[in-house]
């Protein structure tokens, strides 16, 4: 007989990321009592990469929402219990049935005693306490008071004197139910972890046995009487305990993209070993090609901008100097050259930086890469980059001059070979065809991992960007 389906079902937090362990609650898009079905979004997550919304996959009526919005929570941890039969009565648990009677246990021996002969017909002795009754395998023991059996006597040892003024031992926690895991919510089991409880050490006193907030903080509060810890300096962080904000400051947890951002530019900075060039270009001409692409109907709905030309740019560099493109194992010891581009552009967002990458973007036409710019920056800007988008990276361009910022000392994104800075374009005297004439100029700067890219070949890429901002023809006869 096939088992009946399972009424209440759990939906876990998913792993939408590779590696991912952890995502942050942004949004219920649900509430308790709502009907919700198969492939709905039902709340919306941050993971160190992206947000994202999370389908639900199975039909139902939502019971409870096991965590608050803003709340971190582990992968593979419950989020949501939904009602998968709503409206059928509550099933009560079945009664376990009668039974036999079992048969009463004799007195323990008195140590030393012989044991005395059956008598034919023994009466039944007044005052008898209970025979403890049988129970079911699986029902745990009798809800009615049983007693123990008594201990076998031992020979007797005078008791030490108590120590004078001792302090009575604490009452010892209440143990759960069954002897199994501790009753507590979600939030409860974060807050001991975080603060190195064990729940299994703490009086529950919430329904049922659970465990709660205020037991778990109890138990982590420092033990009455005890010797007074030195006052920490103004600016001095105490363990365990959240710093209190001072005046003219606002404090913010790390977490989210920030927190994977700042991961991923220590573990670059302190295993790559960076070397960054700098190269000054004339782009007037680029200027004009940009100006005479917007007004060709072939492209008529793309949008063209001078970063789309720097991409192309680099893109042929690349194809130019392919010992450039490449990542180191550390793991394998070796050198991997890769022939795909997959270009990183970093792009500032309402929730921090983010770097997706144009899958194959060496292979795209000028109008397909111009589409592919537009729908990465579109899509960064509102939100929805999702983890695939930002995986996969080789190589990264950051535009630091839409800030007006002449240039800079990029980081390499972990994993990846190089990275450029474009820095502002504005006009400036240099010489042209032996005059001093305005001219519009900018700043590139070229980061790169030197344990894969020497410093000869980090020039050579750098200097055939520049070569075709300088002559875009160049687009054409290096392509």
């Amino acid at each position: 007989m096939a088992a009946a389906p399972q009424r209440y079902r759990e939906f876990k937090m998913p792993d939408v990321g590779e590696g991912l362990t952890e995502a942050e609650i942004l949004k219920w898009h649900v509430q308790p009592g709502d009907t919700v079905s198969d492939g709905q979004v039902v709340v919306e997550v941050e993971t160190a990469k992206a947000a994202v919304e999370l389908p639900i996959p199975f039909d139902g009526t939502v019971r409870e929402l096991l965590w608050a919005e803003g709340d971190t929570v582990d992968v593979g941890s419950p989020i949501i219990t939904v009602d998968t039969t709503p409206g059928a009565p509550e099933e009560a648990p079945a009664a376990p049935a009668p039974a036999p009677q079992a048969a009463a246990e004799p007195a323990p021996e008195a140590a030393g005693e012989p044991e005395p002969a059956p008598a034919p017909a023994p009466a039944p002795a007044p005052e008898q306490p209970a025979a403890r009754q049988p129970v079911l395998v699986g029902y745990g023991v009798s809800t009615a008071a049983t007693k123990r059996r008594p201990r076998k006597p031992v020979a007797a040892v005078p008791e030490p004197a108590p120590a004078p003024e001792a302090a009575p031992a604490p009452p010892a926690p209440a143990a759960p139910a069954g002897g199994g895991r501790p009753l507590a919510k979600p939030p409860v089991r974060k807050l001991a972890k975080d603060l190195g409880i064990d729940l299994r050490a703490v009086r529950p006193t919430g329904p049922d046995g659970t465990v709660t907030r205020e037991d778990v903080q109890a138990a982590a509060a420092p033990a009455p009487e005890a010797a007074p810890a030195p006052a920490p300096q103004p600016d001095q962080a105490v363990p365990g305990q959240q710093p209190a904000e001072r005046p003219g400051e606002r404090r913010v947890p790390i977490r989210g993209v920030r927190k994977a951002t700042a991961q991923a530019m220590v573990d670059s900075a302190f295993t790559a070993p960076h070397v960054t060039e700098f190269i000054t270009v004339d782009v007037t001409r680029t200027m004009k090609l940009v100006a005479r692409l917007k007004d060709d109907p072939d492209l008529a709905g793309v949008r063209i901008n001078p970063l789309l030309i720097i991409a192309r740019a680099l893109l042929l560099a690349l194809r130019r100097n392919p010992d450039a493109h490449a990542a180191w194992d550390e793991t394998n010891q070796e050198i991997v050259y890769k022939e795909t581009v997959n270009l990183g552009i970093a792009a500032a967002t309402p929730r921090g930086l983010l770097v997706p990458n144009i899958k194959d973007a060496g292979r795209k036409s000028l109008a397909e890469l111009a589409t592919a710019l537009s729908d990465l920056v579109t899509t960064a800007r509102e939100g929805r980059t999702t983890p695939a988008d930002m995986q996969g990276g080789t190589v990264t361009i950051t535009n630091v001059g839409v800030f007006g910022v002449d240039s800079g000392t990029p980081i390499l994104n972990p994993g990846e070979s190089a990275i450029l800075a474009v820095g502002a374009i504005k006009a400036q005297p240099w010489v042209h065809k032996g005059k001093v004439k305005p001219r519009q100029v900018t700043t590139l700067a070229l980061s790169f991992d030197h344990r894969l890219i020497d410093g000869a070949l980090g020039s050579r890429l750098l200097a055939d960007v520049a070569a075709v901002l300088e002559h875009p023809r160049r687009l054409l006869t290096w392509g």
